[in-house]
């Protein structure tokens, strides 16, 4: 006898489930890299009487704050370093608050005293920087020149005035952060309408019905009796209402307690 073979048939695989037939999301962000900028004015007065106070000691101006850190000039009259025996005063900008890698732009400018605006000028700002802005590790951390100006030079040039010397000293710290999409959320304040009702109520504005109670009349609106009693729906609004409702005189009830 012959044998009837029968074939089981199998599920496709080319059927998608529904999770797969959906689309990926998708979201983005932002990266945002800025520098605060902020700047000092630092005059040096008694020039000639602050040399002498030996290398490596300097004269401070007041801190200020840039970036949300402190910031102070020093110069050094005899010069920072001992290898230049003084021959240089020396220009430098000092981190005089706590900080980690606090990375910044500078630009220190010893003015022209005379009105020719010949201005000594070093910046890091409008121009390209090959490393990238300087960072400070921590506080007393300084950018600066040990060579500002030489010495001699310098009191004899226009910078120098009436025994003093004026600074501009201008800070861009460079802080980054990242902007997602922006979520707003609106405060919803309590409901106080039942207050708000009776506010409407006394100033008597937009009232449109009233009732007659034991010879006194109380004004009202028909749209809150309607919306607080089925029995004011329907004599107002319904398909049976009075035919004058302007005033509503009502019947066995005391004044006082109608308007409690």
């Amino acid at each position: 006898m012959g044998k009837i073979l029968r074939e089981t048939g199998k599920p496709s695989s080319s059927t998608a489930s529904p999770a797969s037939s959906s689309a990926p999301a998708t979201t983005s962000s932002t990266s945002v890299t800025e520098t605060v900028r902020g700047s000092h004015h630092f005059k040096i007065t008694g020039y000639s009487l602050s040399k002498g106070i030996g290398i490596g000691k300097y004269v401070a101006s007041d801190t200020f704050s840039v970036g949300g850190y402190d910031w102070a000039i020093y110069f050094y009259p005899d010069g920072k370093s001992v290898e230049d025996n003084a021959t240089y005063v020396s220009l430098f900008i000092a981190l005089a608050s706590d900080g980690t890698d606090v990375r910044a732009l500078f630009e220190l400018t010893l003015l022209d005293q005379s009105g020719k605006e010949r201005h000594k000028v070093h910046s890091h700002f409008e121009r390209t920087l090959e490393s990238g802005p300087y960072t400070l590790k921590y506080r007393g951390s300084m950018w600066g020149y040990k060579r500002f100006f030489k010495r001699t030079a310098l009191e004899t040039s226009d910078y120098l005035k009436d025994d003093c010397l004026s600074v501009n000293c201008s800070v861009g710290v460079v802080r980054s952060h990242t902007e997602g999409p922006r979520i707003y959320s609106i405060g919803i304040p309590p409901s106080n309408i039942g207050e708000q009702f009776g506010q409407l109520l006394e100033s008597g504005r937009g009232t449109d019905v009233s009732f007659e109670v034991n010879g006194e009349i109380f004004a009202a609106h028909k749209l809150v009796l309607a919306a607080r009693s089925p029995v004011f729906r329907a004599q107002l609004f319904g398909p049976m209402k009075d035919q004058n409702t302007d005033c509503i005189k009502v019947e066995d009830m005391e004044a006082p307690v109608f308007k409690a």
